[in-house]
């Protein structure tokens, strides 16, 4: 991939400049002090809307000093190209392609949260709309004249040309989307006569008719709305991929997302797979103030973000490195759930990042903003620009990181992991729509229950999206309501060829453009799971009671609940009632699970310790020995493989307490020895296959894995 060979062997730093802060007068002493600190990679925001101050008119000076002084001190430069930020004479000049709210409210120019400067609109897509041909020349202009004035300068190693890769769920229903709305339509469908079916509107009588849905429900025009607005930022994005790739065929193309694929994917595009596969490095956003502290939040947006690069190399984009004050997402939690920051929190946080597989890490900035509402956030130095208790921990990792004895170390990749949590992006969409009155979140429930269900037992579970079901033997299908034709049969064929599937409730209730199917499960699936609805309740206003038996056990579900009559499956739980909750099957080589409700929402909700033993049970049901076993469960390990086969075990621990634990590791990875330790001072003892192991809080222990026979 272009560019790549250029990277650092970790690439670490920061975001710097956002135009007004830092201080100009500091620049050259801040560079200095990260080339000392072992920094080697920068990110700046090339606004538009700073830098083209009128038409055709460009100062460039700033951004000239801050390439000049990159080159200087030996770090690189990442410029992240904002035409979010629109020049007000733009704005004002091309008002009739402002971005346009469903209420028809069109968007205007205001002061930027993360940069204290005018330009800015809603969300990450600007306030004009690219779909205005004016709009979009005048940007490609503006992205032309910086990879040109910028390509081959020595601190140059790339682009990112989508910060947090999402889109504000308001926007756009102007002319020019419902122009291109429209073409889309008919290619999709063939005829306005076809669209009339498809929709149920049956008397458009010419294609201008048309418009988007000015609200949002569980209808086809609506799930077709949300499949264009996303399929439509996203060519904007490979516009501006192909662009910047026609002038410069060196640097490497880049973006980051928000790791939201399992929560905002439907309603702002947040699709970490699509947005992956246009850039040769991708990266995410994931700081604790916003999301809270909890370990299992971080690892999913590594693990999110992993399986969304698909194998390529991957970063943790912006983490944080200092407190985050008076924003709503912070108020009433307790000060020590991501609101400070101290060195122990960045240690452990990275060590998280590094070993979830990514292989660079930038700050949002390098010291905070001075003005704005995000004064004060996120910088691991000081206001001023003074090095602080957690700036001299970053140093310290990225002066490891870097260091020729972790080469082989970071060279590494994580295994795959033990089970597969199937992604099927129709499904959310559907659940979105179909839960919009109720302002319900099922289907993240679902999905980060499922994940908390084996992390907390210390099962790494892999985020697997429909397309690549065919590299797993074992998924589990939290929340399958909705899924269309096409991905059913892709699932049917995946059993019947040997895969195992464990599914919840209702699968494919609804099918194609959110119709019922009169036969359940949908699309043949009675045929893969050996079992037919009995009976379905969609009560999740009183759910919070229901139980069913599993393997001598009571599990709590919740949301829905269907019942089931054999054809060819054995019952295997029940609910009180004694109807059937459970049936297991055998299909072609495969085998399938099905539970009736949704354990997986049960465990999100109330963290009950019967479903912990329910996720247990179904590894077992699916003779699954994890890659690792450990005494605590506040305490993670994970491995990774060399491309020569060597074998990396990382443990960690995010509590504040030392903690005391014995792991194991799967037979299938053979005799071992811990023969090398690079990072941690931990007292450990090994015998035979299992190392006993004293680790401190918020600190990790990172060793080799040698053979026994090679030693």
């Amino acid at each position: 991939m272009a560019g790549l060979s250029k990277l650092p062997q970790i690439p670490y730093g920061a975001v710097y400049f956002r135009k007004s802060n830092p201080p100009r007068e500091d620049w050259e002493r801040d560079y200095a002090v990260a080339q000392e600190d072992g920094m080697n990679i920068n990110r700046h925001w090339f606004m538009w809307g700073a830098i083209e101050t009128d038409k055709g008119v460009y100062d460039w000076e700033d951004y000239d000093r801050h390439m000049d002084l990159a080159a200087q001190h030996g770090l690189k430069t990442i410029i992240a190209e904002m035409i979010i930020s629109v020049p007000e004479w733009a704005a004002f000049e091309y008002a009739h392609a402002a971005h346009i709210k469903a209420d028809g409210t069109p968007l205007r120019t205001q002061m930027g949260v993360s940069s204290s400067s005018g330009g800015f609109g809603e969300g990450s897509q600007g306030v004009l709309s690219l779909d205005c041909p004016e709009v979009k020349d005048q940007a490609g202009k503006f992205l032309t004249a910086l990879a040109l004035r910028y390509k081959d300068h020595p601190a140059m190693v790339g682009y990112d040309v989508w910060n947090e890769c999402n889109y504000s769920p308001q926007v756009c229903h102007g002319p020019y989307t419902n122009a291109k709305f429209r073409v889309w339509l008919d290619r999709k469908y063939g005829s306005l006569q076809a669209l009339n079916k498809a929709w149920h509107r049956y008397s458009y009588s010419a294609w201008e008719q048309v418009r988007s849905p000015q609200q949002l429900g569980p209808y086809p025009e609506c799930i077709d709305w949300l499949q264009f607005t996303k399929h439509n930022f996203y060519e904007h994005m490979q516009w501006r991929v192909d662009l910047i790739r026609s002038v410069d065929d060196k640097n490497l193309i880049t973006a980051h997302g928000i790791a939201g694929s399992i929560n905002v994917m439907a309603s702002m595009g947040a699709d970490d797979w699509l947005a992956a596969s246009k850039v040769d490095l991708y990266g995410f956003t994931w700081v604790a103030s916003r999301k809270g502290n909890e370990p299992w939040k971080q690892w999913h947006a590594v693990d999110l973000t992993r399986a969304a690069s698909r194998g390529k190399t991957f970063w943790h984009a912006e983490t944080q490195g200092g407190p985050l004050w008076l924003q709503p997402q912070v108020i009433g939690r307790a000060k020590h759930d991501g609101r400070v920051t101290e060195p122990e929190d960045i240690r452990i946080w990275q060590m998280i990042t590094l070993a979830g597989g990514a292989r660079g890490i930038l700050f949002p900035r390098w010291r905070p903003l001075l003005d704005g509402p995000l004064f004060g956030a996120f910088g691991p130095y000081a206001m001023d620009g003074s090095r602080t208790p957690r700036s001299d921990m970053a140093s310290s990792i990225a002066k490891w990181a870097n260091a020729p004895e972790q080469q082989e170390l970071l060279g590494s990749v994580p295994v795959q992991g033990d089970i597969g949590i199937l992604v099927v992006p129709d499904t959310q969409i559907f659940d979105y729509l179909l839960n919009r009155e109720g302002k319900n979140a099922f289907y993240e429930q679902a999905m980060w229950g499922a994940y908390q269900g084996f992390f907390d037992q210390g099962v790494q579970a892999d985020w697997v999206h429909i397309e690549d079901i065919a590299n797993y033997r074992v998924l589990y299908w939290p929340y399958p309501v909705m899924i269309g034709r096409n991905e059913a049969e892709a699932l049917r064929q995946w059993v019947s060829d040997g895969g195992v599937l464990i599914s919840e409730g209702c699968p494919a209730y609804f099918g194609d453009r959110g119709k019922v199917g009169t036969l359940q499960p949908n699309y043949g699936l009675d045929q893969v799971f050996g079992a037919v609805e009995d009976q379905v309740e969609f009560m999740p206003d009183i759910s919070a009671a229901l139980a069913f038996e599993f393997g001598g056990i009571q599990v709590r579900g919740g949301i829905y609940n269907q019942s089931y009559r054999t054809t060819g499956g054995q019952v295997a739980g029940h609910y009180e009632d004694g109807s059937a909750a459970a049936v297991e099957h055998t299909h072609g080589k495969g085998r399938t699970l099905l539970i009736g409700t949704f354990p997986s929402a049960g465990y999100y909700q109330t963290q009950a310790p019967e479903n912990l033993q329910y996720f247990s049970k179904v590894l077992d049901w699916a003779d699954i020995n994890p890659h690792v076993k450990i005494s605590d469960a506040g305490v993670q390990s994970r491995l990774s493989q060399g491309a020569d086969g060597s074998l990396y075990i990382w443990i960690l621990n995010p509590c504040r307490e030392t903690k005391h634990i014995e792991i194991e590791l799967s037979g299938a990875w053979g005799a071992w020895i811990a023969d090398h330790v690079y990072w941690g001072d931990a007292e450990w003892t090994q015998h035979g296959s299992r190392l006993q192991i004293a680790i401190p809080g918020r600190d990790a222990w990172i060793a080799r894995a040698g053979s026994v026979s090679k030693a």
